[in-house]
């Protein structure tokens, strides 16, 4: 994952992939981060220089997850709640073939769990390197796979096999007829193997259309990307809105705050006296404001995580990437050569694109939009790395994840009940505590002015979608509608 990050989401965003299982990351740390074209990579490792694992999610369902296990820096999983369907995917790193019998075993112990924890009405899609060859054929091993593997077994292979009859899975890699171009998920010299491998609960096979080793993509220089077509069967929802905000950010300037204050004395009727109903006050200045400064798309803003990413460097990424292709089908030494030097370049325009970017902005950092980009970067870099964006589901009294409204609702209306209904010991009320009773003054015009110039401009709105500033130039002058 070292200075790829971008290039593997633009590959996603190619291939179309909404989600995929990364291992050896070899990234140290337990957070997640964006990685551009709206892609969010949850990832944990504790080494620098070996192992880890993550997790790459689409734009539209990174506000889909629930939660986030990371386990080690082999094994982690993400459950995400999609249309009211529960998935968790799991992405897995096995030891190599050379290692201790212990660390496989720890291995193999910590998946084990992970598949336990899981409700057996919630579906499991495993994305793992598994180092392990499960081998051409399914000869006594019928149900958990099918012929189309590569080559002969191994131990390694005969544990991932095992493990799928234990958790009454399928390797879905093995059921499809590919070329074996599409099957061979790593090749190192002249050595052509599988070892890659996309795990999920037999009785879901169905929903999988089709299975594939993807080839000539250079993200990673042996391992290939396996790539699985599966289509959820759930229940149709209605969708939610995209959500368009009125840009009262443009009341910043002098010749939008005089139309502003026009158009609403003219929509108010030139009244000197504002109605008495502030609903319908309310309703005037929101209706003005969309009409005056607009609103939102309601789109993705642009990823200033990787602003850096330019025409050059996509340039020289497509060019390793024919190398790449070219090299596959012809292993000559000047082929070889070629997807090397490109390599090498590939870096070089990465590193000179990032140095010019924040060059840019260490120079606008002495002027006040240099401030406001280095506080969205913060920001951004802050909401990024936490794992779950927002807490819509609960969970019932026996630990399964409540998604739908209702049921939320109930589980909620119990909690409460139960909370204000307890029997505690609570203090005695004062007796013969007299209630003083007086008459409260109507506020005076002098008194909201007082208040709208103490308001400050580019807050957030409030309950009633009208920012302070807003309110503020509306009663601004002797056309302001407090005035």
């Amino acid at each position: 994952m070292t200075g790829k990050g971008r290039e593997l989401a633009d590959m996603m965003e190619r291939r179309k992939v909404d989600i995929l299982c990364v291992q050896e990351t070899r990234w140290k740390g337990s957070k997640a981060r964006s990685i551009g074209a709206g892609f969010k990579l949850f990832y944990y490792g504790v080494d620098s220089k070996r192992n880890g694992v993550g997790v790459v999610l689409k734009e539209e369902f990174v506000r889909n997850v629930l939660e986030v296990k990371r386990v080690s820096d082999r094994v982690m999983s993400l459950k995400l709640e999609i249309e009211g369907v529960m998935l968790n995917v799991v992405s897995g790193y096995a030891p190599q073939v050379g290692c201790e019998l212990e660390e496989k075993e720890r291995f193999w112990s910590e998946l084990d769990e992970v598949m336990e924890s899981i409700p057996t009405g919630e579906r499991v899609v495993i994305g793992a390197d598994f180092n392990g060859h499960v081998g051409e054929g399914n000869t006594g091993d019928e149900e958990v796979m099918g012929k189309f593997g590569v080559k002969e077994r191994n131990l390694e292979g005969q544990m991932v096999v095992d493990f799928a009859k234990r958790m009454d899975m399928g390797v879905v890699n093995t059921y499809f007829q590919k070329r074996e171009e599409h099957r061979v998920t790593y090749k190192s010299g002249g050595r052509r193997t599988q070892v890659d491998y996309i795990l999920c609960r037999r009785g879901n096979l169905k929903e999988i259309s089709d299975c594939k080793v993807v080839v000539g993509e250079s993200v990673a220089r042996q391992h290939r990307m396996v790539v699985c077509r599966m289509t959820l069967m759930i229940c149709k929802t209605k969708r939610s809105k995209i959500e368009k905000k009125t840009k009262w950010w443009k009341l910043k300037k002098e010749e939008c705050c005089e139309e502003f204050r026009q158009k609403l004395r003219q929509a108010l009727g030139g009244q000197v006296v504002l109605p008495d109903d502030w609903e319908t006050t309310a309703e005037v200045i929101r209706e003005t404001g969309r009409k005056v400064l607009g609103v939102s798309s309601g789109r993705r803003k642009e990823d200033k995580e990787t602003w850096w990413w330019n025409e050059e460097v996509q340039d020289s990424i497509q060019r390793k990437r024919l190398a790449k292709k070219k090299w596959d089908m012809d292993r000559t030494e000047e082929n070889r050569q070629e997807y090397k030097e490109l390599q090498r370049r590939v870096k070089r325009e990465v590193s000179k694109a990032k140095q010019k970017a924040y060059d840019e902005l260490y120079t606008r950092l002495d002027t006040r939009e240099g401030e406001k980009d280095l506080y969205r970067l913060a920001r951004q870099r802050d909401r990024d790395g936490k794992d779950v964006q927002q807490v819509r589901v609960i969970k019932d009294r026996d630990g399964r994840v409540l998604t739908s409204e209702e049921s939320v609702q109930r589980r909620w209306k119990e909690y409460f009940e139960e909370l204000m209904n307890e029997e505690n010991e609570r203090e005695k009320r004062v007796e013969g505590v007299n209630s003083v009773e007086q008459k409260v003054d109507k506020i005076r015009k002098d008194e909201v002015r007082k208040a709208l110039k103490r308001m400050k401009s580019g807050k957030a709105v409030g309950p009633d979608d009208i920012p302070g500033g807003g309110l503020e130039v509306s009663g601004r002058g002797s056309s302001g509608i407090f005035s």
